[in-house]
């Protein structure tokens, strides 16, 4: 390189000397081989992959949020190049066919998987599945991949959720052989379940989803997982079993929120008019009115799916305070399916028993 500087040869002169920093662990003089490599060839598929990895690693482990952004921007950018320059690459003088396809598959993986990253993190869904795809298509052991992978399924809406679930499943047993922290393995493993259990409607068939990943890396083909019924079909299914008598609010609102009009009607018919009793959290209230929420969801979401007119005014001492858990009777006189409210008069709170004490 000092005596020819202009030789043909300067290109796998230089792309020498990286492999060999490389080989001594000398990370700084191998990324600064790869600079000088791309000053010159741009397009260098060797150092494009080396500068694509190392960007990403640094975007993933580094503590400055705006530098770890440049970092995958980077990466990106030169992924795409060397992507490009994948579709037109000479096999090297000397070297055997099938040594070059591996060659081309190994770098393929690198860039594909940053590009991919770099997509998900921009939630470019439809772009971060194409690319991690590959990505784990040409390495299906690489947590780094297979996880991010996941992700791209399950955090479009609507998702993707049969292939998400597999690689989300996957992901477990590659951080367990890996040697993840066990706070890690829990805390992925937990988003797993819980997505399955959302999208199956129970946690049947978890279990057995993380035991066939264990050894298969990608989904054969066929696979599948049962949905979870439709609210509308949930609401069949309970209005069919259970006496709208015997249902709590949360049944009746899921009932009366999803069925269909005969479903909803056939509930309707039975509660409306009649004096009932439930729980719930209190919204806000008024000598005359209360709004509260009922169910689980409402309560989280601290919205109100019950509006109670009181059958007399309340004591300005007894209007309870928002945020109260109380026990109310009312009549259901008329509800709105979506969002759910169910109006109510005739309002009424029990009175409280005095606690018995033993002598």
């Amino acid at each position: 390189m000092q005596r020819y500087p202009n030789s043909a040869y300067k290109e796998d002169a230089l792309e020498q000397l990286m492999a060999l920093y490389q080989g001594m662990n000398d990370t700084p003089k191998t990324m600064a081989m790869a600079n000088q490599i791309l000053q010159s060839f741009p397009n260098n598929i060797r150092a494009l992959a080396l500068m694509v990895y190392s960007k990403r690693m640094a975007a993933q482990s580094g503590s400055n949020p705006q530098q770890n952004q440049q970092d995958l921007n980077d990466a990106k950018q030169m992924a795409e190049r060397g992507l490009a320059a994948l579709k037109t690459a000479a096999k090297p003088e000397g070297m055997a066919d099938a040594d070059f396809e591996k060659f081309k598959g190994q770098v393929a993986v690198v860039f594909n998987g940053a590009t991919g990253l770099w997509s998900l993190q921009n939630k470019n869904y439809t772009d971060a599945q194409e690319h991690l795809r590959a990505a784990v298509n040409g390495n299906s052991n690489d947590f780094k991949d297979v996880y991010p992978l996941a992700l791209a399924y399950l955090s479009p809406k609507p998702a993707n959720d049969v292939p998400g679930l597999w690689f989300a499943a996957r992901s477990v047993n590659l951080a367990k052989a890996a040697g993840f922290p066990e706070q890690n393995v829990h805390a992925i493993s937990e988003f797993g379940r819980k997505r399955f259990i959302k999208y199956h409607g129970g946690e049947d068939g978890w279990p057995e989803l993380l035991e066939q990943t264990k050894n298969t890396a990608l989904p054969p083909a066929g696979f599948t997982i049962p949905p979870a019924p439709t609210p509308a079909e949930q609401a069949k299914a309970l209005a069919d079993s259970k006496d709208a008598k015997q249902m709590n609010f949360a049944e009746w609102e899921l009932v009366l929120s999803a069925g269909e009009p005969p479903v909803a009607d056939k509930v309707w018919n039975v509660i409306k008019g009649q004096t009932v009793q439930f729980a719930g959290k209190v919204i806000s209230a008024t000598r005359t009115t209360l709004l509260i929420a009922a169910t689980v969801d409402a309560i989280e979401a601290n919205q109100p799916d019950v509006e109670i007119t009181m059958a007399t005014p309340l004591l300005q001492r007894s209007v309870p305070r928002p945020g109260a858990d109380i026990e109310i009777l009312g009549v259901p006189v008329s509800y709105t399916p979506q969002p759910f409210v169910m109006k109510m008069s005739k309002g009424t709170i029990p009175a409280r028993r005095p606690a018995r004490h033993k002598p």
